[in-house]
């Protein structure tokens, strides 16, 4: 597996009038092809770190596979960036619903809204589990402090599975939407129920975002970012919790509040 940080680089920072040569370090980029019953199905740009997972998860979420059985044969080719994967049950992947496409790890131009496959496997969440604002913010915090590759290069997105009072595991990509589908298959992967988990993300909390956690089956989302007014729409309407700007000592809540303790508005 390469590395998800790069060689150090030397490079000159301006601070009050001055040039300083200091040394830095970037996370890595690398684009991973997956063939599908080995036809070319996506390029996901993305961290070099937990590709099994990634290409699970992204499966799963684009409808293709719902578990390991699902799965006859999997090989990841490190060196030529490639993934090749062949189901038990051969899908005619139609260019109607799944087109070859690039995903990248820029925010805003990774995906379409709602393909067919969104509509297909996005559900609604009805999970009564609560949790208090105190509890948010201090998962938010454990997430941050974990991980090691955000405090080397500031350039990875971060994602974390958690149950209202710890931490189960995080993983980190350059890409937001790979950090999520690693977590999805994480879970796939491990057989770990979904039930009354939370998400934990540091990413904006867009539609594209919502959906995703709506495909894992997380009821609560909170994050250190802010939402986009069709992420509220659709974390409204999917049934999840959508917490944004969990920083420091407060956060807004902005659907189903009813999941928060203290959610008891007082006017101001």
């Amino acid at each position: 597996m390469e590395s998800i940080v790069g060689d150090r680089l030397q490079v000159l920072r301006y601070t009050g009038g001055s040039l300083t040569e200091i040394e830095d370090q970037a996370a890595v980029e690398f684009p991973l092809t997956i063939y599908l019953d080995n036809e070319e199905f996506a390029t996901v740009v993305c961290t070099p770190s937990n590709l099994k997972e990634l290409v699970i998860g992204f499966l799963a979420s684009e409808g293709m596979i719902r578990s390991m059985e699902d799965i006859s044969a999997f090989n990841i080719d490190h060196h030529q960036g490639f993934a090749y994967v062949e189901l038990k049950m051969k899908q005619v992947i139609s260019k109607e619903f799944y087109s070859k496409r690039m995903i990248g790890s820029c925010c805003g131009k990774s995906r379409q809204f709602y393909f067919y496959n969104d509509a297909k496997t996005a559900k609604t969440i009805m999970t009564r589990k609560k949790i208090s604002a105190g509890q948010c913010l201090e998962l938010m915090q454990q997430m941050q402090d974990s991980s090691e590759e955000f405090q080397r290069t500031g350039g990875v997105h971060n994602a974390a599975l958690c149950t209202e009072d710890e931490l189960l595991f995080s993983y980190s990509d350059i890409g937001r939407h790979n950090a999520l589908d690693k977590i999805f298959g994480h879970c796939i992967m491990n057989k770990i129920s979904l039930k009354d988990k939370v998400i934990v993300f540091s990413g904006r909390i867009s539609s594209e975002v919502v959906l995703k956690v709506a495909k894992i089956g997380a009821g609560i989302l909170i994050s250190k970012s802010a939402p986009t007014t069709l992420g509220i729409d659709l974390a409204n309407d999917l049934g999840i919790t959508a917490i944004g700007f969990a920083r420091k000592n407060q956060l807004n809540i902005y659907s189903h509040p009813e999941r928060i303790i203290e959610a008891e508005c007082v006017s101001q």
